[in-house]
């Protein structure tokens, strides 16, 4: 008996849509796509709870005829290309003609569409594949398409789509990246009746500022420079972020003839433009729009065409690492030597001589691995410093000294009551174990082992194996954390009333991110109202927050849940929390009596965790006596 068949076409196409149709996103992305293919110059985009039940498309492009209407349905049925040679010269956003075929078999679809040249227009409608029935009617020039109740006869499908908070901002995240690179084009976004989007036509940057501009307390674009470069190989143009601008939720973009792509090798050739001037975890944000022959790409290597494979790769990398580096150096962004600032090398003049204030460099043969000097440096093994005079080291601020410590020698107490364990790290990382905290905290701030503090950044505590370094704002922050987790579970935060309340101003997609959040962040002491579709007044502060920013402090909690991709309560309040707490923790620089350090180390031990914080920095270290003795 034979047992191999072909598969009903039913079946065969909701195979295909699985791999085409993933989410209401990427239903939005094929059909706005279509619409741009056809020439329209408006398009709006209507979705109910955030595409389960309906998503809308209509544009004004040149629309389709009554056969067209019909043919446009069937697998692999395209107007874009009639044989394979025209893969190689795509100007169009689809050619596979799977996209409308992939959404009838797993959606109920109603179509109106007219051409300008027709009297009449065609309406058809189409369930799981089938044709329920095709008539004339009277519509305007263009098409209009419906998308109703998306995989209502694949269950399994629709049972694992996300909450309709993180589905919408999967359709405005796929929304954007078509808007941004076609600015000529009139777009509008409604979700359940309300007006999320409105995108006029404009240039480029008038769009980045229509979409990112909202909420920034200044023009989006004005933190962006502008990249352009032409070569018989590419041509390239678009926005950088300047140095100062950059932060940890950047905003990046890259796009090939009129299509958005994802390409880490590129992205590597922006990051190492600005190599040197950066924070280890900032990021900047960048719009960069790539014009190549077609026939240099291959777009039809994935089903979302966002993975795009280049045939000159490494010689377009180095055109936009110079064009990036060229921008960034044009308006003077690189940084400069400032020969007057504490801790720089200074830098010999072109007659070999040096400058007069330069800090004279010394060997220092009294070298001591506890001096707090911040100008240590290191040359050939041996240790020098730089001998000058500071006010935080040794000038009128007494908080640090230059000189050696008085009793140092009791940082190393021949004590038992501590042992570290070494689970295979180096000797300079060692792990604390998770012991008893009150015998930890007895042993470590015995009276004879008391806490001092180095460069208003790190707190020291004896041990019996060396000593054990703090970084004073990660233990702040899992001690706040801790509270305001607490706050959060029984809904007890204290609010601070403001004289005149603030304004945060959002755009659409931090809306659909805020809105579910707004309880708990009311839980921990913000007092928010809704004001104007989207922003929020904000009344009141947690009272932690003191004089600090609370659209700041709002604003880096949106990163936090963004960047994570919390979606449910439990994350939320972990991310508002640990937000909160990097806001509110103890700020680098800032001395600490003594009985603020044993305060700190108290609450920090008595946690049930404090070797890390909640988002995995690590908050203690050890250095051992053996390593101290190599460098003694």
């Amino acid at each position: 008996m034979d047992i191999i068949h072909l598969l009903p076409d039913s079946v065969a196409n909701q195979i295909a849509a699985g791999e085409v149709i993933q989410r209401p996103a990427s239903c939005l992305k094929e059909l706005v796509e279509n619409s741009l293919d056809a020439g329209a110059t408006r398009i709006q985009v209507v979705v109910r709870d955030a595409g389960r039940t309906l998503l809308q498309v209509v544009d004004n492009g040149k629309g389709m005829s009554e056969t067209d209407a019909r043919m446009a349905f069937e697998r692999h049925a395209t107007s874009k290309i009639r044989e394979a040679a025209d893969l190689f010269a795509l100007r169009t956003m689809g050619f596979r003609g799977e996209a409308l075929a992939s959404i009838c078999a797993v959606a109920q679809v109603e179509v109106t569409t007219r051409r300008e040249e027709d009297e009449m227009g065609t309406r058809l409608e189409i369930a799981g594949s089938e044709v329920l029935y095709q008539e004339p009617c009277q519509c305007p020039q263009g098409t209009n398409i419906r998308v109703k109740n998306l995989f209502y006869n694949v269950p399994v499908r629709r049972k694992f789509l996300k909450t309709d908070q993180t589905e919408l901002r999967n359709l405005l995240t796929d929304y954007h990246r078509i808007v941004l690179v076609y600015p000529q084009v009139q777009f509008t976004f409604v979700h359940n009746d309300e007006i999320l989007s409105e995108l006029p036509a404009g240039t480029e940057k008038q769009r980045i500022e229509s979409v990112f501009g909202k909420g920034t307390g200044r023009q989006y674009t004005s933190n962006l420079v502008e990249i352009h470069t032409d070569t018989d190989l590419v041509s390239i143009h678009g926005f950088v972020a300047k140095p100062e601008a950059t932060g940890k939720n950047a905003q990046q973009y890259f796009f090939v003839n009129g299509r958005y792509m994802r390409h880490p090798y590129f992205q590597k050739a922006v990051m190492t433009a600005y190599s040197g001037m950066l924070p280890g975890e900032y990021q900047p944000s960048f719009f960069i729009y790539f014009e190549v022959d077609p026939q240099s790409i291959d777009v039809n290597i994935h089903p979302t065409k966002t993975e795009i494979k280049f045939a000159d790769e490494q010689a377009i990398f180095q055109i936009l690492l110079a064009s990036v580096r060229e921008a960034l150096g044009k308006f003077s962004l690189a940084p400069t030597i400032d020969f007057n600032r504490e801790g720089e090398i200074d830098m010999p003049l072109p007659d070999g001589t040096r400058p007069t204030n330069a800090p004279q460099r010394v060997i220092d043969p009294n070298y001591n691995p506890f001096r707090v000097d911040k100008g240590l440096r290191m040359k050939d093994e041996r240790p020098t410093r730089f001998d000058y005079e500071c006010s935080s080291f040794g000038g009128k601020d007494k908080s640090y000294s230059s000189k050696t410590p008085a009793g140092w020698e009791q940082l190393y107490p021949q004590n038992k009551g501590l042992r570290i364990k070494d689970e295979g790290l180096n000797s300079l990382a060692s792990e604390v174990p998770e012991t008893n905290a009150a015998s930890l905290f007895s042993f470590v701030l015995s009276p004879s082992a008391d806490p001092w503090q180095y460069g208003g950044k790190y707190i020291f505590l004896a041990i019996e194996q060396g000593v054990a370094v703090i970084n004073q704002h990660r233990a702040h922050a899992c001690v706040l954390y801790d509270l305001y987790m607490s706050q959060l579970s029984n809904a007890k935060g204290a609010t601070q009333k403001l004289l005149f309340p603030d304004v945060l101003e959002l755009t659409a997609e931090d809306m659909v991110l805020i809105e579910p959040m707004v309880d708990e962040l009311r839980h921990i002491g913000f007092d928010l109202e809704q004001f104007g579709k989207t922003s929020y007044s904000i009344y009141g502060l947690p009272a932690q927050l003191g004089q600090q920013n609370g659209v700041t402090a709002l604003r880096h909690i949106l990163d936090a849940v963004r960047d994570t991709g919390a979606n449910v309560q439990e994350e939320w309040r972990k991310q508002i929390a640990m937000a909160l707490a990097n806001d509110t923790a103890i700020p680098y620089g800032k001395t600490l009596t003594e009985e603020e350090m044993r305060d700190l180390v108290e609450k920090l031990f008595a946690l049930g965790s404090y070797l890390y914080t909640p988002d995995g920095k690590r908050v203690m270290t050890v250095l051992t006596d053996d390593e101290l003795q190599k460098r003694i």
